[in-house]
């Protein structure tokens, strides 16, 4: 269908500024516009508490970001990786989204503030994030967690390190993994594609703005068949969890998504998988201006509760 008219008006809006590409932008300024008001993915919640705390990794000591839905429990658990290219962005910027995740998967969400590229190159920020769900299923009792209904997500690179997390948790088979949300995941470093072809400027996220980006991330081309960092490389997409992904129409990394729906069914994976007409990457966070943001929310919770039922 045509770019949703919602959509259109964004991006206009964003053209006002005037900023290059963030491939001529860099880390720092990327970084410095990027600040958004706390609910630019729209309406914050007053009844799930928000808590902040350090946990050590083997590089750092992360912040993390704990939302907490009312009552006693059981509760499910997510946790949650951010998106911005493994290089910007933050955990406060989806507390909005978040939050209702919490009420509609009755779920206790740890968002990781993992370290940045190019400052810390994988597997710093995907160590963080494996790190962070270890932690968390450790001291499920803490917060009346059921570990074995802890799931992890993340939208873009952050779909990207929940893919990768998701790889390990089965390779280590030390921690249940209940299911991976997957939001526009970056899981693929082939250019060509037709949606990174057709959708290379103008919507956002452009195709020279992703190169640059996965060469803030990697340490070189050795890095590209390690399925941790390049999880549409993996060879082996067996025992898996189930997965709930979903794509936007006007993202360079569309085909990114349905490629790795192809590959996690291949390999007997449940997945459930919706296409997000008219969208554009990003929309999940820009609520305030793009309906479908918020509406995405209940499609995604319903899809982990079905999977949390079985």
């Amino acid at each position: 269908m045509a770019l949703h008219p919602q959509c259109a008006a964004f991006l206009a809006e964003a053209a006002k500024a005037n900023l290059p590409d963030i491939s001529l932008m860099g880390a720092r300024r990327a970084r410095a516009e990027g600040h958004t008001p706390r609910d630019f993915s729209g309406p914050l919640r007053d009844d799930v508490a928000i808590s902040t705390r350090y946990i050590t990794t083997s590089t750092a000591d992360v912040v993390i970001n704990i939302y907490q839905p009312p009552g006693a429990g059981p509760f499910n658990g997510m946790v949650y990786f951010h998106g911005g290219g493994w290089v910007l962005n933050y955990i406060n910027k989806y507390d909005a989204q978040l939050q209702e995740m919490a009420i509609l998967t009755n779920s206790v969400i740890v968002a990781v503030n993992y370290q940045k590229a190019p400052e810390h190159k994988f597997p710093i920020p995907f160590d963080d994030c494996y790190e962070s769900f270890t932690w968390f299923s450790e001291h499920a009792a803490e917060f009346n967690v059921n570990p074995s209904k802890i799931g992890v997500g993340g939208d873009s690179a952050g779909g990207n390190l929940a893919s990768g997390v998701a790889h390990k948790i089965r390779d280590v088979n030390k921690h249940p993994l209940a299911y991976q949300m997957l939001i526009y995941p970056c899981n693929g470093v082939d250019f060509d594609t037709p949606s990174y072809l057709a959708n290379a400027d103008d919507y956002g996220l452009t195709r020279n703005g992703m190169k640059w980006l996965w060469e803030q991330y990697l340490n070189g081309s050795n890095d590209n068949s390690n399925p941790y960092a390049v999880p549409l490389n993996a060879t082996n997409f067996k025992g898996l969890a189930p997965a709930v992904l979903i794509t936007a129409e006007y993202d360079v990394l569309h085909d990114d998504g349905v490629a790795y729906t192809e590959k996690l069914r291949s390999g007997g994976v449940p997945v459930t998988y919706k296409n997000y007409p008219g969208m554009i990457h990003g929309f999940f966070n820009y609520g305030s201006a793009i309906d479908e943001g918020i509406s995405a929310r209940k499609y995604l919770a319903d899809s982990i509760n079905q999977i949390l039922s079985n």
